[in-house]
């Protein structure tokens, strides 16, 4: 995220780029530590806008169920598997799998998936860019098309959402592409991406 953090820094933006061990702990666990340490570092009177990628925007909708943020902007969700992955279905039965990735593993299915399914509509400003290019060939075919390797462009969609946005882009390097960073820069500013464009 740090070519998008030093992009939001030249327009003016004062950012937090936060890490968490996202392998550790389940979805619950990570929103609570991961919003709550962000919004620690941001004064009270400050806007505070949100740029997520992937389980980013999973852990912000779980915090936001529970919790409110009153000086929340606008969020711009990257590539997020709002309604799960195929391919997390596909790897449930392997123990290697739930091993690897932890306790999260067992979120993130399209199946009976009581975390996903109970974070509800988005009631706050919110955008969100899926991706299309699918670099990760031995995942995709187990996905919707379109897809980016990882999450459908279906799966991003979120009900509430102020504007989405697709991008021939693909999920671990989305965030650092050009055509990304220009669409989240108009959306924080604009509160729409810019359709006409979304090729630049």
């Amino acid at each position: 995220m740090r070519k998008l953090a030093q992009a939001l820094e030249e327009a003016g933006y004062h950012t937090l780029n936060i890490d968490y061990p996202s392998r550790q702990y389940a979805i619950e666990t990570l929103s609570d530590q991961v919003i709550s340490e962000a919004l620690s570092h941001v004064p009270a009177e400050a806007s505070l806008h949100f740029v997520t990628h992937s389980l980013g925007g999973i852990l912000l909708r779980q915090y936001l169920l529970k919790h409110d943020i009153p000086n929340l902007g606008r969020v711009v969700m990257l590539a997020p598997p709002n309604h799960g992955s195929q391919i997390a279905d596909w790897l449930q039965p392997y123990s290697f799998y739930h091993w690897f990735f932890g306790p999260v593993a067992a979120e993130l299915g399209t199946k009976n998936n009581r975390t996903l399914e109970h974070l509800g509509a988005a009631d706050y400003d919110v955008g969100v860019i899926a991706g299309s290019r699918a670099f990760n060939l031995f995942c995709a075919p187990f996905l919707p098309k379109p897809n980016d390797g990882q999450v459908s462009v279906a799966s991003t969609r979120l009900q509430g959402m102020t504007d989405h946005i697709t991008l021939p882009v693909s999920h671990p390097f989305m965030m650092s592409r050009p055509r990304v960073i220009r669409q989240v820069l108009i959306f924080l500013k604009q509160g729409h991406f810019d359709h006409n464009g979304n090729h630049c």
